[in-house]
């Protein structure tokens, strides 16, 4: 199974490299998802504007230690908090306080802005961590360290086939856009568009069981039984404790910073 899912295997990130990624790569990936689940609950937690400062000042500096591209990481996290800046703005409306000014005979309150900063504050540490810590390994590697932290293997299966195969889907989805388009067909406002659209989504599901058909086929010939097959054995090293101590105390000072 490894094989059939190691071509064209990118990292989480796509940073275009196979290099490691500075002393975040060296470590061991089991380790990495687990600090990140721990870093994310720790934020989560807070609830005091220092610290949540604090926690985002650590997710700069685990990401200035990745040498990921600075500039593509941030763009990406500018693409995530377009997806919350409406709830963002719109929350100082919406709760109840002590108004700063009003818009429109709506009164915005400070209590609400400050609600705002707090979530825009936890939600780019958390999810900075997750593209530092997690997103810089590669589907198979992440799939080899859930398995091995117990995760659920159906799960395991579900997710390095939906990284692996997700591309593959979108290729049929541009050549069907192809041909719709050679055949004269130009999106608008009308049932024939809706109609020609919906055809396109079933015949992107058909595809996609009859692939998925021949793909389970093809792994049985080769002698899968729907256990995973590990390349490689992981190993916790003194970096690795190291950096895990390092890590805890960090969400520990956190914690001990929320409630001063």
């Amino acid at each position: 199974m490894a094989h059939a899912l190691e071509p064209k295997a990118k990292t989480l990130a796509e940073a275009g490299t196979d290099a490691p990624y500075g002393v975040i790569g060296d470590l061991d990936p089991r380790l990495r998802v687990v600090l990140a689940c721990v870093f994310a609950i720790t934020t989560v937690a807070l609830t005091t504007i220092p610290a949540l400062i604090a926690a985002l000042a650590t997710a700069v500096s685990l990401l200035m230690m990745s040498r990921l591209p600075i500039r593509r990481t941030l763009k990406r996290m500018a693409m995530m908090d377009s997806f919350i800046i409406f709830m963002l703005v719109l929350l100082p409306f919406t709760m109840p306080g002590e108004p700063m000014f009003s818009v429109f005979g709506f009164p915005a309150s400070w209590q609400g802005l400050w609600k705002a900063i707090e979530i825009g504050l936890t939600a780019n540490a958390v999810i900075l961590t997750l593209m530092v810590l997690v997103g810089t390994m590669e589907p198979v590697t992440l799939g080899h360290a859930l398995h091995k932290l117990r995760c659920p293997e159906v799960l395991v299966h579900l997710l390095m086939f939906t990284i692996r195969y997700i591309e593959v889907l979108r290729e049929e989805y541009l050549r069907l856009r192809g041909a719709m388009k050679i055949r004269g067909f130009r999106p608008g406002t009308n049932w024939h568009t809706y109609r020609s659209f919906g055809y396109l989504v079933g015949m992107m599901l058909v595809r996609a069981i009859e692939r998925s058909e021949r793909i389970l086929g093809a792994m049985k010939c080769r002698g899968f039984s729907g256990q995973l097959i590990l390349l490689q054995e992981f190993r916790m090293t003194r970096r690795d404790h190291r950096f895990a101590v390092l890590l805890g105390g960090v969400c520990i000072g956190l914690l001990f910073l929320d409630h001063l």
